[in-house]
């Protein structure tokens, strides 16, 4: 019987990811929460193992709102993953920061409702999670030297509100976002990096700016076809930093000696079901 290929990177974005691959196999995993996104593709990037999924699916089929955040993890971590890069694109709420840019951020906002939150069922042990620094801080350092390296505009830093969608803010919403201090908005960033926390991964999100948000500094509503334009336009620099960072990635540190505090989540908590990987 062939064993399942492993990997401990894990890279959570859109289809196009598909290419970083010389050659890669296709894994289905089964997962407690039903389906992943799609089938995991693993194989090796510049000498590391990695999984990829398409969070959205083949041909982009499921909106931000109906991502199987929790299948996805987990089929991620029964591979072995435990430090994700997750891309994303997102508006940006303050003027300097303009479509193209970069952004790591170090905080994050849920403002999503109606997911499924957490991979722990109502009965059973309580768990409760620490996610007062929701992103692995190895996992930012290589991320923002990896885009320096590639010499691509790079904020340090920010707060990323996740909003529900699939609609786009209004200008009333983008104005409170902006008065709260917040950086950036998006729709995918939760509650797959508080996932990823109860799962004892670490967990990056690296986002780039594909507009101004309504409003900002007088700009007009962005549309979806304005996105995806800029997108297309600064996705081979945003490949380009994840690739560096893959193979910049701190080699893997086996579970009972782990050393990074996304790892040590868990301790001294009592889990209702034995973890996969």
């Amino acid at each position: 019987m062939t064993s399942t290929p492993r990997a401990d990177l894990g890279l959570i974005g859109g289809s196009g990811f598909y290419e970083f691959f010389e050659a890669a196999e296709r894994v289905s995993v089964t997962t407690p929460f039903g389906d992943p996104s799609d089938d995991l593709v693993i194989g090796e990037v510049d000498g590391r193992r990695v999984a990829f999924i398409a969070r959205h699916g083949q041909g982009h089929r499921f909106p931000p709102h109906r991502v199987n955040y929790r299948a996805n993890l987990w089929a991620l971590r029964s591979v072995g993953v435990r430090q994700v890069l997750a891309p994303c694109a997102v508006g940006s709420l303050k003027p300097e920061l303009g479509p193209g840019t970069i952004v790591v951020p170090d905080q994050v906002v849920d403002r999503t409702w109606g997911r499924e939150h957490t991979v722990y069922a109502a009965e059973g042990p309580v768990v409760h999670v620490g996610f007062a620094d929701p992103y692995c801080p190895r996992g930012r350092a290589v991320a923002l030297e990896s885009g320096k390296a590639a010499d691509k505009p790079v904020a340090d830093g920010g707060t990323l509100v996740v909003v529900n969608g699939p609609r786009f803010s209004s200008k009333a919403e983008s104005a409170w976002h902006q008065q709260a201090g917040w950086t950036i908005v998006g729709m995918t960033g939760m509650p797959e990096a508080s996932i990823a926390r109860e799962l004892a991964m670490c967990f990056t999100t690296v986002a780039l700016v594909t507009d101004h948000d309504a409003g900002v500094d007088g700009g007009a509503a962005v549309t979806h076809e304005e996105v995806l334009a800029v997108f297309a336009k600064n996705v081979d620099g945003l490949k380009q930093v994840l690739r560096s960072a893959l193979g910049s990635m701190p080699a893997a540190e086996p579970d009972d000696t782990a050393t990074c505090a996304c790892r040590r989540a868990l301790d001294g908590i009592t889990l209702p079901f034995e973890l996969p990987g």
